[in-house]
């Protein structure tokens, strides 16, 4: 078995839930008293989040590729970013180690297309709806198609994670609002909706919505279980 380095912190409660179900995957797959062989590097995410707010990525990677650093010299063998956004600086990171990363994008676009969809939905933070790091490689990798919410009901999923998502906060209202955008989503041509966040599957699942959604979280950590069994 490889062992995982996770690059965490991002927030340390979608941190949490990658522990849980990479080591639930090694169990399931292996039986008995199996579980993860990995490395864990928690990093502050207060400083990350105002570095992001005021547009210093520069400084996210270097403290990043620090952490990834670490995990390298601590024996991981590959490494996963456990969140989302952070991967705006996985080319960085990427440099910075000489151990393989698995990108979230990547395990996410592989199973969307095994189910034979080609126009998706993206939520998460505005950084990862807007910018090109993640819907860029969806659409140029994959040849997505890629819808997003409006410009105000990205303001809503934004400020629903950071104000609350990331504190372990789970709002009835927030819910109804991401279901509400999930719905808009479909209407608007999406066959499915990516939670390209990996909190926001705290706040809502499959039973919730007829809409066919992909849990960024859990299509990571099932991938990083494969490759950690060399079964990718």
């Amino acid at each position: 078995m490889k062992t995982i380095g996770l690059l965490g912190g991002m927030s340390w409660e979608s941190t949490v839930t990658y522990y849980r179900m990479i080591n639930e995957g090694i169990k399931a797959r292996l039986g008995g008293l199996h579980s993860a062989k990995l490395c864990l590097y928690s990093v502050d995410f207060d400083e990350i989040e105002k570095l992001q707010h005021i547009g210093d990525w520069d400084s996210t990677a270097e403290i990043l590729s620090h952490a990834a650093s670490g995990l390298e010299i601590a024996g991981a063998d590959f490494l996963i970013i456990c969140t989302n956004t952070m991967h705006k600086v996985a080319p960085q990171i990427e440099q910075s180690i000489n151990i393989p990363l698995l990108h979230i994008a990547d395990a996410t676009a592989e199973k969307v297309i095994s189910e034979g969809i080609e126009s998706v939905g993206l939520l998460g933070t505005k950084f990862t709806m807007e910018q090109e790091f993640y819907k860029g490689r969806l659409e140029t990798r994959y040849g997505l198609k890629v819808h997003i919410p409006d410009r105000a009901d990205r303001e809503i999923v934004h400020d629903i994670i950071y104000n609350e998502l990331c504190l372990g906060k789970i709002e009835e209202g927030s819910r109804d609002q991401y279901l509400r955008i999930i719905g808009k989503l479909a209407t608007e041509g999406a066959e499915a909706v990516i939670l390209g966040c990996t909190e926001i599957a705290l706040l809502v699942d499959q039973d919730q919505t007829p809409v066919p959604l992909f849990d960024t979280t859990r299509l990571h950590a099932e991938s990083a279980v494969d490759l950690a069994l060399e079964m990718r």
